[in-house]
């Protein structure tokens, strides 16, 4: 059976699979995969929906693996959409739909892949296919449950794919190869609460939080490595929510998020913040408190083998030469990089997140021939 791949981005995007909600698309795929042979196998956690499928014996030499999302972003206003954003119409050309880019049409377009490649030219080896209903969310218990259970059952995959969207204009212009890092720090200023035109009977928060804010937000991180452009900083937020024009607040918040290069790790950027915030606590006589959530550490997978693989069908499928990129936020590779050597391909992202996302039909099938060429090349 061959499978189409706009039919099935299709079927999935009218699940309604808004994080942690498995809205039946995980059944769906089940269903599918089951049919054309896979060993499927519901990996729940907590409240998380994940699916992991294996066509082949476990433990092969060589496993080839796929790693996605069926979860999506909540719709936002939905008066203000065009098209239902669970509805999957299809209009001159596109398909409008919450999930159409980020990213069930990637999914879709591997699975379709998967299930005609392994029937009409069974490969020496495994197609590994793990899917999670928990990437938009905390990331808790979605892909790290699926490494998890496969790592207690002796499931490997060899080499994995992440199907993410990765090219900003032109499909076949971008693939990752690597992740930055990304931590946030939450600061807490607590001084003494006092009259504004007394300010030496106070201890001002505020003075406190601009003084390592200032320091922080001009400080360079560093000037980029190899692969990854230069560590930022942003500020996020500043609160005291202090109504009155003429009270010293006795408490301030404010929001620090990093996003570091290989040039750095979460624990180095950690002491550094905690010297940081030291030094202008020392000055000021102001307590400093500092809670800081590493989400992932920066990874690279050094251009190889596996990249030049997949490069050489993205050239092969659509003329193109991808750039190999560490840019983008955060995905489920920081955490399948602990597990085998992990590269990015997807669709063109503009329109992820966005009211009408939607994804060009011509993409999804040329989606499908570059991860066709690439099971092929890979097992050939």
């Amino acid at each position: 059976m061959s499978v189409d791949p706009v039919a099935l981005t299709a079927a999935l995007v009218r699940c309604p699979s808004v994080t942690p909600v498995e809205g039946g698309a995980l059944v769906l795929l089940e269903q599918l995969l089951s049919k054309a042979g896979f060993t499927c196998t519901r990996v729940d956690r907590g409240d998380t929906s994940n699916l992991f499928a294996r066509w082949g014996a476990r433990g092969a030499n060589k496993s080839f693996g796929f790693n996605g999302h069926t979860d999506v972003v909540p719709v936002g206003d939905r008066s203000a959409w065009t098209q239902d954003p669970f509805g999957a119409a299809i209009v001159d050309g596109w398909m409008y739909g919450r999930g159409t880019t980020d990213m069930k049409s990637g999914v879709a377009a591997f699975v379709a892949a998967a299930v005609d490649f392994v029937q009409d030219t069974p490969p020496d080896g495994a197609v590994i296919i793990a899917i999670t209903g928990d990437e938009e969310g905390e990331a808790t218990d979605g892909t790290v449950a699926l490494l998890d259970w496969m790592a207690t059952q002796g499931e490997r995959m060899t080499h994995c794919l992440v199907g993410e969207p990765t090219c900003p204009d032109r499909l076949g212009e971008m693939m990752k190869i690597g992740r930055r890092g990304s931590m946030t720090a939450q600061i807490t200023a607590t001084g003494v609460q006092g009259h504004s035109a007394y300010p030496h009977r106070a201890k001002n928060p505020l003075h406190a939080m601009v003084r390592l804010l200032d320091g922080l937000a001009s400080h360079p991180l560093d000037q980029g490595t190899d692969h990854f452009d230069a560590s930022t900083l942003a500020i996020t937020t500043i609160d005291c929510g202090n109504p009155a024009n003429n009270v010293i607040p006795a408490r301030a918040t404010a929001t620090v998020n990093i996003r570091f290069n290989d040039a750095h790790s979460g624990a180095s950027l950690t002491a550094w913040l905690q010297a940081q915030a030291a030094d202008v606590q020392m000055e000021t006589g102001v307590t400093l408190d500092l809670a800081i959530k590493i989400s992932g550490e920066s990874f690279l997978t050094p251009p190889g083998d596996l990249s030049a693989l997949i490069a050489r069908a993205i050239q092969a499928e659509t003329g193109r030469t991808p750039e190999l990129s560490t840019t983008g936020g955060t995905s489920d590779a920081r955490f399948v990089k602990d597990h085998c050597p992990v590269v990015e391909f997807g669709l063109v992202g503009r329109t992820m997140h966005q009211v009408d996302e939607r994804v060009e039909i011509a993409q999804i099938t040329a989606l499908k021939s570059i991860y066709t060429r690439i099971l092929r090349d890979y097992f050939a």
